[in-house]
């Protein structure tokens, strides 16, 4: 796992207490921070500290935001960051946004999150505002049920991806694994969805099929799994927390690029290309077999996000999810997403 710096913090009832310091924020692959918690997050880092329970163990520890350099938004609905985004410019923090762009509004898979058509000029805005390579297109899970076929998901894809071409640069997909993960089975049995695995033929079928509507369509995106073992032909291997997109965007950050082990030289009038060498792997090691993050950071908490979409791996239940967010709304702005 890995080990960060350490920094004293005077929490907000005046004692003192060792944290962790972070270079790297991921916010956050346990709940949806961006759509229900950005006021949350942006007071914690003013102040200069969250405290965040370990999901596997209960014990409470404290994040300090110090040495905070670069953050990832993960989200379905991050429209509640644009009022926020100019306070990480003010702390010279990059950051860039994983954003989950589904289409299962007919079936129901996800009753929580704004319309489609929303959702849409959302992401366009969040483009406007940071500009090209920094909002990411997630179709994120994709969910075979005995409503949705593969040729339904690749009719998803195609309405959404006209609309995204040149608003994004990289579609990053994965198929539900539902016999994996004991708290999507539960959940998508409790409501009665009847869902189906997917099959490794079925899957480079799929792949196979988006890959040539890439090229039909004139997309172009650059086309990535998340956590997925098959090595399918047209498709990478993602890196949702990726030091390359560090690198590229901020490549003027000396202290984020020692900390990636980044070497960067710059040009010359007889060869004006930057180099740029990577002196280590920054791969997190305490992730998933074929997750290829770096090292980050994640301040969020499972049993918080109350978009209650389905097929959730975060939420046990929805009626933990619904009472979490109550408490945190009793007192918004505490160390912890629940108060």
């Amino acid at each position: 796992m890995t080990t960060w710096t350490k920094a004293q913090i005077y929490r907000d009832n005046g004692e003192t207490a060792d944290a962790q310091a972070p270079v790297i924020i991921s916010a956050s692959r346990s709940t949806d921070i961006p759509a229900f918690y950005a006021d949350w997050f942006f007071h914690r880092l003013k102040v200069g500290y969250s405290a965040w329970t370990n999901p596997f163990n209960g014990v409470k520890s404290f994040v300090s935001y110090e040495k905070c350099r670069f953050i990832v938004f993960w989200s379905k609905n991050p429209e509640p960051l644009l009022g926020h985004l100019d306070e990480l410019k003010e702390r010279n923090i990059g950051c860039y946004i994983q954003y989950t762009l589904n289409d299962y509004e007919k079936e129901g898979l996800e009753k929580g999150v704004p319309p489609l058509e929303k959702r849409i000029d959302t992401f366009k805005r969040f483009v406007e505002k940071l500009g090209e390579g920094r909002v990411i297109w997630r179709f994120d899970p994709l969910i075979l049920t005995d409503q949705i076929s593969i040729d339904n998901l690749l009719r998803k894809v195609e309405t959404i991806g006209d609309q995204l071409k040149e608003y994004t640069e990289k579609l990053v997909f994965s198929y539900a694994d539902i016999a994996l993960y004991k708290k999507v089975k539960a959940n998508l049995e409790k409501s009665r969805i009847n869902y189906s695995e997917w099959s490794p033929e079925q899957m480079f079928e799929f792949a196979k099929r988006l890959v040539e509507l890439n090229k039909a369509k004139g997309w172009n995106y650059a086309l990535a799994t998340c956590g997925e073992a098959a090595n399918l032909d047209g498709v990478e291997h993602n890196h949702c927390i990726d030091d390359d997109l560090m690198i590229r965007f901020a490549s003027h950050d000396k202290t984020l690029m020692d900390f990636l082990g980044v070497e960067i030289t710059e040009g010359d009038l007889f060869n004006p290309e930057k180099t740029i060498i990577k002196h280590r792997d920054n791969r997190d090691k305490g992730q998933r077999q074929f997750c290829g993050c770096i090292m980050s950071k994640d301040i969020g908490e499972y049993n918080t996000c109350p978009h209650l979409c389905e097929y959730c791996y975060a939420n046990a239940s929805k009626e933990k999810a619904v009472e979490n967010y109550r408490k945190h709304k009793t007192n918004p702005l505490g160390e912890t997403i629940t108060g």
